[in-house]
């Protein structure tokens, strides 16, 4: 009984120990300090709160809305990206893209795993004394999995990450979860060594966080960052019959931003070192403009005066148009549009404001994108456009002949003013063959 009183004494004493605290505080040019409970990240000295934005275009109008950092998944064109960050006083997430750790045919490959921690190598050697430069993240979204099968692939991630703090002792080291994944973050704890903290992706769960950081604090502690936030995706959202997820307007969208960041946000949480906004710039994910802030032309959503508000607690003096969505024949995306082939339809927007100006209405009709490399790697191009059945628009009103092929797509309604906005909305439909 001795005996067992002892073991178990012992193990708990190595157990506290491993969970007095999550993460090596190292102090260098950019680290994470501590002082009680509150965790604060420093930059040059100074307190650094992450202001941020998932993506790395659009740094000029970033800046003057008040966010202060971008992230990036990768390290394409990297120093052109570092450049315009510190031109405009933004800094940079860099991130190291992996694959994901089940891909075991890479991670039980010596010479692949060796050619990546030589490049990964030299790409800490040539940033590391970038000034725009914040941290390093090392994958994203790759998970982090308990059985023994994956140890190459926790041989390969330690040693990278030990690299990473060799080279560069001045930044610190995250990596990018989805969600808030308990499995993922004890095997973090029990099997990788030195993380300076923990990120995460999240977007519906987001409701969800604080409760579930205060629940698992008995097993971990330590510093968060959210590196990509926002709306529902639409692996999240509702759906037509036929599987086409339903997106709402980008006014409703502006609308959800704020709920979300103001009632979920965990701002007051003192582990809490910021939060990254998805998307800053323009992005193809099941639609052009589920995610996308701006347009490729640098239109700025409703969503960007939100973030303005909330980085800097001042509205700026004018905002996008505000919808309230896309009719097709007096229908809406829920009532399950289908439609006879090369057949007279007309769609109609309605405006919640016109306010602000003269506006200019472009209609679009595109195919469902439903082309997926696989189900981790959505679709980057913009599906096929039917853009000719479209007659003269009359008004908010246009008039269409619909596909005459078989399958679903979307009309989409993009609405710019004359100071540098846009609002958008669209509709599923199906068109069935006779």
């Amino acid at each position: 009984m001795l005996k067992k009183i002892c073991f178990h004494a012992a193990l708990l004493t190595v157990l506290t120990g491993c969970l007095s605290s999550s993460a090596p505080l190292r102090k260098g040019k950019v680290y994470i300090g501590k002082q009680g409970d509150q965790y604060q990240l420093y930059r040059e000295g100074q307190p650094f709160t992450i202001k941020g934005a998932a993506g790395f275009e659009n740094l000029r109008e970033l800046s003057a809305a008040g966010g202060n950092t971008i992230r990036t998944w990768d390290t394409l064109h990297l120093g052109k990206i570092l450049d315009d960050a510190y031109a405009n006083h933004i800094a940079v997430i860099a991130g190291f893209p992996m694959p994901v750790s089940g891909f075991l045919l890479y991670y039980n490959d010596t010479a692949k795993v060796a050619t990546q921690y030589t490049a990964f190598r030299n790409v800490v050697n040539r940033y590391k004394s970038h000034p725009a430069l914040l941290m390093w993240c090392l994958g994203n979204e790759i998970d982090f999995p308990y059985k023994p099968q994956y140890n190459s692939f926790y041989t390969a991630y330690n040693r990278l990450l030990k690299m990473i703090h060799t080279e560069d002792p001045d930044h610190p080291v995250t990596t990018a979860l989805i969600n808030f994944n308990k499995r993922c973050i004890y095997n973090i704890r029990l099997k990788v060594t030195g993380l300076d903290l923990i990120s995460m992706n999240i977007f519906g769960e987001l409701h969800d966080l604080q409760r579930n950081l205060d629940n698992f604090s008995w097993f971990w502690d330590g510093p968060f960052l959210i590196t990509e936030w926002g709306i529902n995706g639409p692996w999240e959202s509702e759906f037509t019959t036929w599987g086409a997820p339903i997106e709402n307007t980008s006014t409703k969208k502006a609308e959800q931003y704020l709920q979300l960041y103001q009632q979920y946000m965990p701002v007051k949480d003192p582990r809490f070192l910021g939060a990254c906004v998805f998307y800053w710039g323009n992005k193809q994910e099941v639609t052009h403009t589920w995610f996308s802030l701006f347009t490729k032309e640098g239109e700025a959503s409703e969503t960007v005066a939100v973030m303005e508000y909330l980085w800097t607690g001042k509205w700026p003096p004018y905002k996008a148009p505000a919808l309230k969505y896309v009719l097709l024949n007096g229908k809406g995306a829920r009532d399950n549009i289908l439609l006879n082939p090369n057949s007279l339809q007309t769609a109609e927007l309605l405006l919640r404001d016109t306010a602000g100006g003269p506006l200019r209405i472009t209609w679009e009709i595109l195919a469902e994108d439903w082309h997926t490399k696989n189900q981790d790697e959505p679709n980057l191009q913009k599906p096929v456009a039917y853009n000719n059945l479209l007659l003269p628009p009359q008004g908010n009103k246009i008039t269409f002949r619909s596909p005459v092929k078989e399958g679903p797509y979307r009309i989409f309604a993009t609405v710019s003013d004359n100071k540098g906005h846009f609002a958008t909305a669209n509709t599923p439909f199906y068109v069935v063959s006779r």
